[in-house]
C-alpha cells in the first residue's frame, strides 16, 4: 500500500519538521533578549501600547509595584516562561511561544527612573508579528 506521497513530497515534509524542530531548540541568548526597553519606547508617544516594527511598545504608569503585577500576569499567561530577570532588578524578560509552531516572541518589562514601567515585547522570527505582541500588551497592561 502507497500514500502517494512520493520522495518530492517526503523532502518537504522532512523540511517543514526540521524547522519545527530547530524554531522549538534554538537557545535563548539572554545577553540579546534581555535589555532595556528604551529604544522601543522612543518610538511610542505618550501613554498606551503602540505598534512599531516587529513589535509593540507601551509606558504605563507605576515602577515596581507594577513590574510586580505584571511579574504576576505574565506568570498566568499560557506558553509564556520568564527568561531572565526579577522585581529585586528592576527589569524581566518573558519568552511567549506561538502554540503551533513554537515561534519566541520576548517582552520585556522594566522600571524607569520616572517612575513608570516600559514594556516591550518584539518579535525573534520574520518581518512582521501580525499585531500579536500590541495584543499580549494590552492584555498584560489591561489587568
Amino acid at each position: 500500500m502507497t500514500l502517494g506521497v512520493g520522495i518530492p513530497g517526503l523532502l518537504i515534509l522532512a523540511l517543514v519538521a526540521g524547522v519545527a524542530v530547530y524554531i522549538r531548540a534554538a537557545g535563548d541568548d539572554v545577553a540579546r533578549w534581555h535589555v532595556a526597553p528604551e529604544p522601543a519606547l522612543s518610538l511610542s508617544v505618550g501613554a498606551g501600547v503602540v505598534s512599531i516594527p516587529q513589535g509593540a511598545a507601551a509606558r504605563i504608569a507605576g515602577g515596581a509595584e507594577t513590574l510586580t503585577r505584571v511579574a504576576t500576569i505574565a506568570a498566568q499567561m499560557p506558553r509564556t516562561n520568564l527568561l531572565a530577570g526579577s522585581v529585586a532588578e528592576g527589569r524581566m524578560t518573558w519568552i511567549t511561544r506561538s502554540a503551533v509552531w513554537g515561534f519566541p516572541d520576548y517582552t520585556t518589562a522594566q522600571s524607569l527612573p520616572d517612575g513608570s514601567l516600559g514594556i516591550w515585547a518584539r518579535q525573534r522570527y520574520g518581518w512582521n508579528d501580525h499585531g500579536v505582541n500590541a495584543v499580549r500588551l494590552r492584555v498584560w497592561t489591561a489587568e
